[in-house]
């Protein structure tokens, strides 16, 4: 599915994506990654949902973000609440969704000005 918003040019925004891919201001990426308005961080440790574990979510927190959205692959996960400590610790909001879901609130949250990163598992 092909987004279309009127967003800054500058900010890194999430302008297609379908099974397996985002595409990040026209650029695809095939591999879990995080899409924060200044940049894109394709070295997260995260490859799959059922991989997630507590230094995922510890590297999030050092993003410093206000919210990570978690977008869970095509479907909708939860993943541990032990796993997610740091988050909670930091007083970082965590939203978990599907991939499409955190693709669409992403860039709302983006347009409001928002200190946001998506966390995507695509695999």
């Amino acid at each position: 599915m092909k987004l279309h918003a009127a967003l800054p040019t500058d900010s890194k925004v999430i302008t297609g994506y379908g099974e397996g891919y985002v595409l990040v201001n026209r650029e695809r990426f095939q591999r879990s990654l995080v899409v924060m308005p200044e940049r894109v961080w394709t070295e997260w440790g995260a490859t799959t949902f059922e991989a997630l574990a507590e230094e995922d979510f510890r590297a999030l927190v050092r993003l410093e973000r206000d919210v990570v959205l978690l977008g869970t692959g095509p479907r909708l996960r939860f993943p541990r609440p032990e796993i997610t400590r740091a988050l909670i610790e930091a007083r970082v909001g965590l939203e978990v969704m599907d991939v499409p879901a955190a693709c669409r609130t992403y860039n709302i949250l983006v347009e409001e000005g928002r200190k946001v990163a998506a966390a995507l598992l695509l695999s």
